[in-house]
């Protein structure tokens, strides 16, 4: 197991100021990558229709490109070095800029904006109650795991039968999948657990960082399948 030698499961607790480091400094990361991302996406979808059509033509290879990024920060992270692992959450943030870009191009903004507004407010309550709840949230993380695997079995066979209303369960699911996981992943970050793992506090920012962003971005899709309101 991942944590088997993590602080908490060691009885171990870091001090509230060591806590607030590693929370302060995911949390700095991540912004930072959404900023990118944003960043991105605001360029992309102002190009030009055929320009956004030779875009979306490269959607499957983005996102194999994406797919690698993510496993190779997550089971490589501890043999690169903090900068090289910051650069690669960076590029990974930047190709997920290209999958906003599409949105932006897809969706009514009005839409984009009450997904992005309500996937803040939500994140932010569940980072909140992630930081100060005295309950030990490892068993859930277990549970949400096994629950984020069917969610995305569900979302690949939804692509073959075409179904809305099984697309709205799975979203409504995956909503709160992803406010449970953020929770989870708040309060292993402030246990010092990702650090521990990565064996520098650097490093475990980087990866703390990866994962918020990760709940962040897919509360905000499942959000947008679920306002759905495109532009057409």
């Amino acid at each position: 197991m991942m944590f088997d030698r993590s602080p908490s499961s060691l009885g171990v607790r870091p001090a509230a100021a060591l806590s607030t480091a590693f929370l302060s400094q995911a949390f700095f990361w991540m912004f930072v990558g959404l900023l990118v991302t944003t960043g991105v996406g605001l360029l992309l979808s102002g190009l030009s229709d055929e320009q956004f059509a030779r875009l979306a033509g490269l959607w499957l290879p983005i996102v194999l490109v994406q797919l690698g990024l993510a496993v190779t920060l997550s089971l490589a992270i501890r043999r690169l070095s903090a900068t090289a692992a910051l650069g690669l959450f960076f590029v990974y943030a930047a190709s997920m800029g290209v999958t906003l870009g599409i949105v932006l191009r897809v969706y009514a903004p009005g839409t984009v904006l009450a997904a992005g507004l309500s996937a803040a407010s939500i994140f932010g309550a569940a980072s909140i109650y992630g930081a100060v709840t005295g309950r030990d949230l490892t068993r859930l993380g277990a549970y949400l795991f096994m629950a984020l695997v069917g969610v995305l079995v569900a979302l690949v066979v939804n692509l073959f039968l075409g179904s809305s209303l099984v697309g709205f369960i799975v979203s409504v699911i995956g909503v709160v999948v992803f406010t449970g996981l953020t929770a989870y992943d708040v309060q292993r970050i402030g246990r010092g657990e990702l650090a521990a793992w990565t064996e520098s506090m650097e490093k475990g920012a980087v990866m703390g960082a990866f994962v918020l962003y990760l709940d962040f971005v897919n509360l905000f899709l499942m959000l947008l399948r679920l306002f759905g309101t495109s532009r057409d």
